[in-house]
């Protein structure tokens, strides 16, 4: 907003959400010139404008602009390591490391329910439940490390040619 050049936020929304932030910067930036009151009503309007859109474009509702320096737990910070280092070790080994332990939990469950499936129905479905939930999650896991990149989804944030 400071510098007054909307092309900065763009490559952050979906091409078919650009004109609606185009649109918007462009009703908020005389507001911003009347003094600091509006100024921070019109940033927070249009910073709203860019999330929603933003979330629009994943498939992610919106939930509200959130304040900076919220916990965004531990997988994030490496994330953002591994683009700047170029290295997605410590972002692999940490995440091997928490899919091993679900994992491992999640079979404990099952292999103990399994001792007394037998006694009942209520303790066969309990074994049913969990055996069924370490499949689904197992396959859950699959589908979203083979999932298409957002960008080769239907709301690409693909660049529109110059």
């Amino acid at each position: 907003m400071e510098r007054g050049d909307v092309d900065l936020v763009l490559p952050f929304v979906p091409v078919d959400g650009e004109d609606e932030v185009r649109n918007m910067f462009d009703a908020v930036l005389p507001v911003r010139a009347l003094g600091e009151e509006p100024r921070g009503v019109a940033d927070r309007l249009f910073f709203e404008t860019v999330v929603r859109v933003h979330r629009t474009g994943e498939g992610a509702p919106f939930t509200g602009l959130k304040p900076a320096g919220l916990d965004v737990g531990p997988v994030i910070p490496l994330a953002e390591r591994a683009v700047s280092t170029g290295s997605s070790t410590e972002v692999a080994d940490y995440l091997c490391g928490v899919l091993r332990d679900q994992l491992t939990h999640r079979l404990g469950e099952v292999k103990a329910l399994a001792v007394s499936k037998d006694v009942s129905v209520t303790h066969a479905r309990a074994w049913v439940e969990a055996m069924l939930g370490f499949q689904v999650f197992s396959h859950r896991v699959l589908t979203a490390l083979t999932a298409s990149p957002p960008g080769d989804t239907e709301h690409s944030h693909a660049h529109r040619a110059a």
